[in-house]
């Protein structure tokens, strides 16, 4: 089978690119049944001249987010099983090393190892210098203090996996037409039409915008704002190198090289050369390596962020120029431009690390471009704004094969899978961006920033200290400032992580507080135990704002209501219920809380944060056509007044009776405080006696400024989100994004309680299936560190002996409880309360035990 260059006028899914997302979407959903699938792109196939066609194809497979290292073992597997056009295994498993420069590094290569283990990829290992140059003799030993080695990981030339996809695709039915650039997408009544390209329309049901660095253009066509930043880093191949002379390999006879070589040129005589030793990557100067035959190709991120303006991106054009390529800038391989790494030009850097390439040549040399997206995640899903419109992009050749299968699954079947089961997306879902984001000055300057800290050691808990700050500022923001707020971005909000004002906290609680040092210390302060003790045995007040909020409105909005929850929704006005939404699949969509403010009116509370968005286009989603869902989020001030003397607070500012008779937990009323109307809730995530307060956001700062004066006497102290992390751990609240997603349906979660299988909701076959427990793989554990002192952060593995039995989803210390309460999923029988397990964290493992929930009452 091969592409054709007649276009279809109709077909039921439309991808807009070939390059490798568009050719594993294609090969996805044909492989799930469909036929009727055709793929269009600007430039040939395979070679599109896209980012695919460039790309060294290294594959290193170990990350931090559990999401990509997902994506790249599937795609090592996938690619595994493809047999490229000359016959041979299209996934050269040459095994790949990353280098250590300093101890810092080391430090951090530690760490691969533990989220390797954690996240299920094979045999991680930490080598010396001299078990370094055992795989990679021309490593300078001397220039390394070690390394980290993953075994299975490897390179896949893009062209060659693009064309074995293709070619598998189309023999089940699809059709790839290339030279076809598209120009526009017809939408009518908030739907998919057709797709508009230079040579005729498609008319189809379903589009994927595939097209990686043009997808913002495409995006904005259509009044959809994608974040997605093309940047540059910079790409080399040396000349022939006489300790490489064995590696010597001739290409031009492979059935692919003219095709390559009419794009790429001479480049192609190296690029389709695949490694014959461990791909390698030098983190510490921002560099990567693999050979070409007996040539050693050089990759740069070691400079100054290039982030050219996707309005100024070309095309491919007849002439073989690629869109993706821009000319090499000397300047930035021969100078050291990178903000971080002023020291040391990325030339000099790869000619300490490998002494064979020193004064030799750079035969080849380019500035390729790929996509950035905020978070540094792909940017996929199907877009809220129109039916149809699915997008897939800022996705890398190496995670490209997993993101290929979820998104097909999820497009096919409803809920994103990989092999090994269900997968949550909320971080890469497209859905999950804030109106700011949608602006090129973010997109360009978070884009740049993403680069340039792809390679830098990065703490989980690091926030954007400069680039696009002080967006989004709640109602109480100046309040904070006044209370020196530790201010953390989130989602674009400027949100207290704890006030250096309750410093003074400490003297009372101090003794109560571990000191900390090393990793765990790092953006913490011992001022949020201090809160949080004060909220134990006083009264707190915490600024909710950002927390996602919704409003639904309608006749039928009861039976809506109660087709999203899985609880009985059948409520009265006033009524305050905990629900959970899942999806198809019966995963835990969202854990919200559900207030009936009027006859045909509910309040919807969720998750904030940018995971947020995501429920909100969920349910919108969801939603019947007589049915109005507004996201009233930025509309209502938030705050909640929570610890032993709220009551007594409250009552000074309020007429209502706010004893348990009068005001029942979970339950809402609407009145006054002083002069300022709220609706209050009888809930807390906090874990004690307290009232979540909303009001329209012009009453907010007002509304706190009440609230603390009316605190003052009995030790009212604002606290950040430190603290409710630690509070709400301790009372095992799950937090959803981290120990509660869409992996795990309720009753793995332990939240079997807010299910009724009497009531019909979305996900119901898939939740009652899983109902008798005789299906679940892992149930939630709550462990506790037997050493009292001890912290530990998230995304480590818990382990018996040497046996990987889960990681942690969350860990927080627990300050009432007096240890560090960490929440995982391990099998049933390691789940009981009183079970001993270990954590590996920094290398050193760490004594646990499984504990009864919740740990504080």
């Amino acid at each position: 089978m091969e592409p054709t260059d007649s276009l279809p006028t109709q077909a039921d899914t439309v991808i807009v690119g070939a390059g490798i997302v568009g050719c594993n979407i294609a090969y996805q959903l044909t492989e799930l049944g469909r036929e009727d699938v055709v793929v269009v792109d600007q430039g040939p196939m395979p070679t599109t001249g896209g980012s695919s066609t460039h790309a060294p194809g290294i594959m290193f497979q170990t990350a931090e987010p559990k999401v990509l290292s997902q994506f790249a073992d599937y795609s090592r597997r996938l690619y595994s099983d493809l047999e490229g056009a000359d016959g041979h295994q299209a996934y050269n498993e040459t095994g790949g090393i990353e280098v250590a420069r300093s101890e810092e590094r080391m430090d951090f290569l530690q760490r691969r190892v533990e989220y390797a283990k954690a996240w299920g990829i094979e045999d991680p290992q930490l080598l010396s210098p001299e078990e370094v140059t055992e795989h990679l003799p021309l490593v300078d030993a001397d220039q390394i203090k070690g390394g980290y080695y993953s075994p299975t990981d490897g390179q896949v030339s893009g062209v060659v996996a693009c064309d074995a996809l293709a070619r598998e695709a189309m023999e089940r039915g699809a059709k790839f037409v290339p030279h076809t650039r598209t120009e526009d997408v017809e939408t009518e009544n908030g739907s998919v039409q057709a797709v508009i390209t230079e040579n005729g329309s498609i008319e189809c049901n379903e589009v994927v915008v595939a097209t990686n660095i043009w997808a913002r253009q495409l995006g904005e066509k259509l009044d959809v704002h994608l974040p997605v930043t093309p940047v540059e880093h910079q790409y080399t191949m040396t000349e022939s190198l006489d300790e490489l002379a064995d590696s010597a390999v001739d290409i031009t006879d492979h059935p692919l090289f003219e095709n390559y070589e009419n794009v790429s040129g001479e480049k192609a005589k190296r690029l389709l050369v695949g490694p014959d030793r461990p791909i390698l990557r030098d983190q510490d100067n921002a560099m990567y390596y693999r050979n070409h035959g007996d040539s050693y190709g050089i990759g740069s991120y070691n400079h100054d962020p290039i982030v050219p303006d996707p309005q100024d991106l070309g095309g491919n054009d007849p002439d073989g120029e690629q869109g993706s390529v821009h000319e090499f800038t000397d300047y930035h391989m021969n100078n050291a431009t990178h903000p971080d790494r002023p020291d040391k030009a990325p030339r000099q850097a790869s000619d300490e690390l490998l002494p064979a390439t020193a004064g030799k040549e750079l035969e080849h040399k380019y500035n390729g471009m790929f996509a950035e997206s905020p978070n540094g995640l792909p940017v996929m899903g199907p877009v809220q704004e129109y039916d149809g419109l699915w997008t897939a992009a800022a996705i890398w050749v190496t995670h490209a094969g997993g993101a290929g299968k979820a998104l097909a699954e999820w497009m096919e079947h409803g809920v994103p899978r990989l092999l090994s089961g269900p997968i949550d997306l909320a971080h890469c879902d497209v859905n999950r961006f804030d109106e700011h984001e949608g602006s090129w000055d973010f997109a360009r300057d978070i884009g740049g920033e993403e680069y340039r800290i792809v390679y830098n050691i990065m703490h989980p808990k690091w926030v954007w200290t400069e680039t696009q700050r002080d967006i989004r500022r709640t109602p109480m923001y100046h309040t904070h400032k006044k209370y020196d707020a530790e201010l953390w971005a989130e989602a674009g909000w400027e949100e207290p992580h704890w006030f250096d004002s309750n410093a003074d906290l400490l003297a009372e609680y101090g003794d109560r507080i571990p000191d900390r040092e090393g990793w765990e210390a790092k953006y913490w302060s011992p001022i949020e135990g201090a809160e949080a003790l004060n909220v134990r045995n006083n009264v707190g007040l915490h600024d909710m704002t950002s927390f996602n909020k919704m409003e639904v409105i309608g006749s039928d909005a009861g039976e809506f209501v109660q087709y999203l929850c899985t609880n009985d929704m059948d409520i009265d006005v006033g009524d305050v219920k905990y629900t959970l939404m899942c999806n198809e699949g019966g995963g835990v969509r969202a854990d919200i809380t559900v207030t009936r403010t009027d006859e045909d009116r509910y309040l919807l509370l969720t998750t904030g944060r940018e995971v947020g968005n995501n429920h909100v286009a969920w349910v919108r989603e969801q939603s019947p056509d007589d049915v109005v869902v507004n996201d009233v989020t930025s509309s209502l001030a938030a705050m909640v007044c929570t610890g032993p003397n709220a009551r007594k607070v409250l009552s000074k500012v309020t007429d209502v009776d706010l004893s348990d008779d009068a005001f029942p937990f979970f339950t809402s009323q609407q009145f006054f405080v002083k002069n300022i109307p709220v609706t209050a809730l009888r809930v807390s995530y906090a874990g004690e006696l307290g009232w979540e307060f909303y009001t329209p956001s012009e009453y907010g700062e007002r509304l706190w400024e009440h609230i603390m004066e009316a605190g003052e006497e009995y030790g009212i102290r604002p606290y950040g989100n430190g603290a409710l992390n630690s509070l709400r751990i301790e009372k095992g609240f799950r937090l959803w994004g981290k120990d509660l997603h869409t992996e795990h349906n309720p009753y793995e979660a332990g939240l079997g309680w807010a299910v009724d299988l009497e009531t019909d909701f979305i996900g119901k076959e898939a939740v009652a299936a899983a109902a008798d427990g005789d299906n679940i793989d892992h149930k939630v554990a709550c462990l506790t560190l037997d050493d009292e002192d001890a912290v530990v952060l998230d995304n480590k593995p818990v382990l018996d002996g040497d046996e990987t039995i889960g990681y942690l989803h969350s860990a927080e210390y627990g300050y009432t409880e007096g240890a560090c309460v960490a929440y995982t999923y391990l099998p049933p029988e390691y789940a009981e309360p009183g079970t001993s397990v270990e954590i590996l964290y920094e290398g050193e493992r760490y004594d646990a035990t499984v504990r009864e929930e919740p740990l504080v009452s």
